[in-house]
């Protein structure tokens, strides 16, 4: 079933009974919060990107993609051939380049901070970058109220629990009711790793059915 973006503002309000002010201008919060929960709770493959970029001689950083959560794998053309880079921390990065001006062909990446990379060893050429990455989609609050996401059109009772839970600890709402509203979002994540987990990562052919223990 799919909930469009207005659809799911009237649900909070239905579900909860509350169209105060203060309460309805902070629906769009309520429903970021629950979308920031689903992202950090379950890896989905459908929010995997690939995006291009450029090394450049003598600089040690890299901007990261303005909707970067999180990297799979990043590779720079060497002669036509894909030359991944190994992850590892900052303080590994730095130790194995100490100084900047160190040029050669990179070998290691980290994430520096929220918008930056830092390569070693600085690169000593300009390389064109190919970044795998975990990405933030477009949140459901930034169309019209018929617009719907990807959450909302397949996840919409984990769309709609998770902004229950935001929106009732608004309220200070029940406990009794609050753990109703955790129980049903739980249950909801647990499809949704499910999916991007276990079925969107495996085929019948090759790896037989998705199995689960019995309970």
């Amino acid at each position: 079933m799919t909930m469009t973006y207005g659809e799911l503002k009237q649900a909070i309000q239905d579900y909860t009974e509350n169209t105060e002010t203060s309460f309805v201008n902070n629906l769009p919060l309520f429903i970021r919060l629950a979308e920031e929960r689903i992202l950090k709770n379950v890896q989905l493959n459908l929010f995997k990107k690939n995006q291009f970029g450029n090394m450049t001689t003598g600089n040690q950083y890299l901007a990261a993609p303005s909707d970067f959560l999180a990297p799979f794998s990043l590779s720079i053309d060497v002669s036509g051939d894909k030359e991944f880079l190994l992850f590892k921390d900052v303080d590994f990065v730095q130790t194995y380049t100490p100084d900047a001006t160190t040029t050669g062909q990179p070998k290691y990446y980290a994430q520096f901070d929220v918008d930056n990379f830092i390569i070693g060893p600085t690169p000593d050429a300009n390389y064109v970058v190919d970044i795998h990455y975990l990405y933030r989609p477009a949140s459901l609050t930034a169309g019209s109220d018929s617009g719907t996401s990807w959450l909302s059109e397949n996840a919409e009772i984990t769309l709609l629990y998770g902004s229950l839970i935001e929106a009732y600890t608004y309220m200070k709402g029940d406990p009794n009711l609050m753990q109703m509203y955790i129980s049903r979002f739980t249950e909801g994540v647990a499809r949704l790793k499910n999916l991007g987990e276990a079925l969107e990562t495996t085929d019948e052919y090759r790896m037989g059915k998705v199995q689960r223990q019995k309970t």
